[in-house]
Parts: C-alpha cells; sequence; structure tokens
C-alpha cells in the first residue's frame, strides 16, 4: 500500500500529557488519516507538506513564538482557509484569556474545544474540517482547470492569430491579383457598355429617321399643304432630337462645351409647364414649390432645361401607376460642396415612385447603367445630369426608398449678375388629334410623340381611321371600351411594364383574331418573342409603301386564322 495523500491528513500536535497519544488513537478508529507532530517546528513542516486539518492542546503554544504558524496561515493560496481545532485549557486567566483570543484571529478558521470533552465531540468536528477541506480541493482543482482552460485558449488564438496573417497575406495576395485581372477586363467591359449604350441609341436615332424619311416620301406624294407644314415642323423636331441625343454624349464624356450665363430659376423651369405636361402622361401631375427671393444661378439655360425634362421622364417612368413629380427649388447659404462652403440653389425633382434599392441607388450615376428594358434607354440620362452639375461647378445628390420615391438634388452655383430680360426655352411639339375617316380603324399604341404625329397621318393617308395609345395599359382600356379596332400597331418598346409583344399575349387571350402588328427601331430585342406568338414586326424606319403591305398582311393572317377550323 502507498502512501498516503499529505492532503488527507490530520495533524496533532499535543505535546504535553497523553492528550496527542489519545486524540491520535481516537481518529484513527474513525478512519482519518494521523500524524503526531511532537514541536511547532516540526507541524509548520507537515502543514507545508499539506494538511486536511490541524488539531492543537493550547497548551503546547503556551511561550512558543508562533510568529512563523501565523505567516503561513496568512500566505494560505487565495483558495486555501486551512481549519485549526483547538483543545483549551482550564486557564481563564484574563492574560491567558487575551492570549486565546489573539490566537483565534491569527488563525482564523478555527473551532474551539473546551475539557473536558467527549471522544464523539472530538471525533465529529475533526471529521466536519475535513469536509470543509475537501471542498476547498474543489475550489482549487477548478481554479487549476480555469487556468488550463485560459491558457489553452491564449494558446488557440495565438494558433488562430499565425492562420489569421497568413490568410490576410493570402488575401493581399488575391486582391493584387484580382486588381491586375479587372485592369485586364477594363478593355472588355468597355466594350459591353458599348454594347448596352447600342440599343437605346439604335432606338432613338430610328425613331428620328423614321420621322425624317417618312415625312420626306409624304411631302413627295403632295401631302395636303396642312400636314405639309406638320410634317416639316416634325423632321425639325427629330433633328433637334438627334442633336440633343448627340448633348447628351457630350455631357457624359465632359467634352461638351457649355455656355453659362445667369439665369431666373423659376422663369426658366416654370416656362417649362406646358413642355412638362405634354412629355408626361396624363395621370401624372406636375407641381412646382420655389422658394420667393430665389438666388439666379450661373449655368446653361438650355442644358438646364434638358436636366429637368430627362429627371421628369425618369420620374414618370417610376410612376407606372401615375402620381405626384414636385419641382422644388431653394437657397442654400453656406452649403459646403466639394469641401468648399458656398452659396447654392437646390434645385429638386421628387417624385411617388417605387424608389431604388441601395444597389441601384448606388450606381445610377454610372454611364451606359439602366434599369430599363433593353433598347428603351441608353443609360447616359442620370450621367448626363451628373456631368452638367459637375461642370457647372455644383454637384448632385440622390435620395431614394423603395416604396417611397426619389429625391434627386442639383446644387446650381449663386450668382450676383442679374439675368437677361429675355429668356429661350427648349422647343416644344404641339401633337394635333387626327380627323377620323377610311376604310378602318387602327389602334395606334406608340409612346413617342413625334413618331405617333406622323405614323397617324401615314395611316390616314393609307385611308385608316386613328385612335392613339401612349401605352400598352391606355390600349387594353380602349380595346375594353368596346370601341371599334380593325388592327392593332404597336410599338415593341413601351413604358408601363408592358411592352408590344405582351401587349399582343394579352389582346389574343381578350380578342381572339384581331390583328397585331409590331414595329421598332430595335426589332432584335424582341424578335424570337414576337415569333413565338406569331406576330409580325415592321422594322424603323419603313416607307408609307412598306406599313400598307404589312397592315395588309397581318390582317389577311388574322383573317386566316380566324376561318381555320379548330383542331380535335
Amino acid at each position: 500500500m502507498g502512501p498516503a495523500d499529505p492532503d488527507t491528513r490530520v495533524l496533532i500536535f499535543a505535546p504535553i500529557g497523553r492528550d496527542g497519544a489519545a486524540s491520535a488513537h481516537l481518529l484513527r478508529r474513525a478512519g482519518l488519516d494521523v500524524e503526531v507532530c511532537a514541536s511547532l517546528a516540526s507541524l509548520l513542516d507537515a502543514i507545508g507538506t499539506g494538511a486536511a486539518a490541524v488539531f492543537i492542546a493550547e497548551e503546547g503554544l503556551f511561550g512558543q513564538e508562533t510568529g512563523p504558524l501565523t505567516e503561513w496561515v496568512e500566505g494560505q493560496p487565495a483558495w486555501s482557509d486551512l481549519p485549526f481545532v483547538v483543545l483549551t485549557s482550564h486557564q481563564e486567566q484574563p492574560a491567558v484569556m487575551a492570549w486565546r483570543q489573539r490566537l483565534v484571529g491569527a488563525l482564523r478558521n478555527v473551532s474551539l474545544l473546551e475539557r473536558p470533552i467527549q471522544p464523539i465531540t472530538l471525533t465529529s468536528t475533526i471529521q466536519t474540517a475535513v469536509r470543509a477541506r475537501e471542498r476547498q480541493y474543489e475550489v482549487r482543482a477548478l481554479l487549476a482547470a480555469r487556468e488550463r482552460a485560459a491558457q489553452e485558449l491564449e494558446d488557440l488564438v495565438a494558433e488562430r492569430t499565425r492562420e489569421l496573417e497568413k490568410a490576410n497575406a493570402e488575401l493581399r495576395t488575391q486582391m493584387e491579383e484580382r486588381a491586375r485581372v479587372e485592369e485586364v477586363l477594363r478593355q472588355a467591359q468597355k466594350i459591353e457598355a458599348i454594347g448596352q449604350l447600342t440599343g437605346g441609341v439604335a432606338h432613338d436615332f430610328n425613331n428620328l429617321l423614321m420621322v425624317v424619311s417618312g415625312g420626306l416620301e409624304m411631302l413627295k406624294k403632295g401631302a395636303h399643304p396642312d400636314r405639309q407644314e406638320r410634317l416639316i415642323e416634325g423632321m425639325q423636331q427629330a433633328a433637334q432630337r438627334g442633336a440633343g441625343l448627340t448633348r447628351q454624349l457630350l455631357a457624359f464624356s465632359r467634352r461638351q462645351e457649355l455656355k453659362p450665363e445667369p439665369v431666373d430659376v423659376v422663369r426658366q423651369i416654370g416656362g417649362m409647364r406646358e413642355l412638362l405636361d405634354r412629355s408626361l402622361r396624363g395621370d401624372v401631375h406636375v407641381e412646382f414649390a420655389f422658394a420667393d427671393d430665389l438666388w439666379p444661378v450661373e449655368v446653361d439655360p438650355g442644358e438646364l432645361e434638358l436636366v429637368v425634362l430627362n429627371l421628369a421622364v425618369n420620374a414618370r417612368d417610376a410612376m407606372p401607376n401615375g402620381g405626384t413629380i414636385v419641382v422644388r427649388a431653394e437657397n442654400c447659404p453656406g452649403c459646403r460642396v466639394d469641401s468648399q462652403a458656398g452659396d447654392y440653389v437646390c434645385l429638386s425633382i421628387t417624385d411617388t415612385g417605387t424608389g431604388m434599392t441601395p444597389e441601384v441607388r448606388a450606381r445610377v450615376f454610372e454611364p451606359f447603367f439602366t434599369t430599363k428594358d433593353i433598347g428603351k434607354g441608353s443609360g447616359l440620362g442620370l450621367a448626363q445630369v451628373h456631368g452638367f452639375a459637375t461642370q457647372s461647378g455644383g454637384r448632385v445628390q440622390i435620395d431614394s426608398e423603395v416604396s417611397r420615391g426619389t429625391t434627386i438634388s442639383l446644387y446650381l452655383p449663386r450668382t450676383e449678375e442679374q439675368p437677361a430680360a429675355d429668356q429661350h426655352h427648349l422647343v416644344d411639339l404641339h401633337v394635333e388629334r387626327q380627323h377620323p375617316g377610311g376604310t378602318g380603324c387602327v389602334l395606334l399604341v406608340e409612346d413617342d410623340d413625334e413618331v405617333a404625329e406622323l405614323v397617324g397621318q401615314m395611316l390616314q393617308q393609307l385611308g385608316y381611321e386613328v385612335t392613339r395609345a401612349a401605352s400598352a395599359a391606355a390600349a387594353l382600356g380602349a380595346l375594353a371600351n368596346g370601341r371599334r379596332v380593325d388592327v392593332v400597331f404597336s410599338d415593341i418598346m413601351m413604358p408601363g411594364g408592358m411592352n408590344g409583344v405582351d401587349l399582343a399575349r394579352e389582346i389574343r387571350s381578350r380578342r381572339r383574331g384581331l390583328p397585331v402588328l409590331l414595329t421598332s427601331g430595335y426589332a432584335e430585342a424582341a424578335k424570337r418573342q414576337a415569333e413565338a406568338e406569331r406576330v409580325r414586326i415592321l422594322s424603323k424606319p419603313y416607307r408609307l409603301d412598306e406599313l400598307a403591305a404589312a397592315l395588309s398582311v397581318a390582317m389577311a393572317e388574322a383573317q386566316n386564322e380566324q376561318q381555320r377550323p379548330t383542331q380535335h
């Protein structure tokens, strides 16, 4: 049998009489490991080795130097509070009583037993002390486990730190490699951006060419003098729109030479009300809110109007179900632009539309970026706004939230000079209604006013009565009203979320057999969808005879389809 654990033994120091031997015998019978110490020095040595409890007869301490014992008690670890059981003598003198009191205070964890003492009392007191000491050992074990866990955690943190340093080094290498790859792909991205631009530019320019070529053909055929004037005006407007598209490209590239001058914002923008009303749908309302004593600004007046018109059209497209556009202007003294404070006029356009996600909002001013369908925009509109604001010495800011609308604010520099008395505005096209007459009724679905004006006259020249709708939703509404429609002639690219192919599909589900002919300046965008619906596409620009032939074929095919027997 190996040696007993010193931490479990009971030390006895009772050097006078038979107390030591008797108490040792009694405690061994109770199953305790006991060691009797003959001197105070041997007791101190044994305590230093380990003990569960100490039993002392106080007379063994009379006249002894107890300082080393009390120093050991004071120096115990935080978890330790060694229990002492002291057997008192019959000495009751005041000096002894005071000495005993000091001893109890010095030893801290003390139980006093007075003589005469019963064996069971001594045994149970020592056993209680041993159990208390065992709980202290449990605390010691928990503290040791915590220290080991803390050390393991420190080692783990150190290991993870080394791993992170290695991962960071690898990440830096990957970032450098990514930068190199991005540089290599930059030209490819430019090519992709040009591809995005191509659809919108092709659509816009083909519309302009449609107006010019079709108008010239109508003039050659000897149109009525009243129509000749409108045709000439339409071709002039088409040329101006082409120049406007060129200005957008130049504003994006910041190579356009602006001609800034003092501008009265109230007069310049306020004079656009009729233009805005005609450029927007009937369910979109425009409100002006201009501050009193608004400062003049130093900008190019024509470009300012183009920017406002551009933003208003974007706001219109963001409100497919209609809404309100508020054009607001107010003075902003001491506004900070590019880290420089100054006086600016804030011109903002606010809509109640669908708003933008943070991802879209972060990219709206990027050139060629657009959320519109293919062919519905070049993605240069807001880039032009940004270029105009920067070239004018100001800045542009956007605030938008999904389902809550968008506000785009232009901060334009104030000028001390006075605006000229006369200010010129953009020319507005007035679209006159066509007079009905002819052998059939065409529902013309076209959002572009100039194209609608020309095509309406071409259809009338062919003998058709023309009803015009500016969107697919309006066309479906016209059909629902029960008015006579013999053929639907629709542009493919339209605002409102439904294109011409979608419209054709919806018409066939509602009025089977009604002929539908589609047209587009960018027909490739929906060619496969149109073929799947068995709908013909007439590409812009087209001549009068091509339009007549396409309408005749579409109506004949619809008639043949209607007469074809149903397969069972």
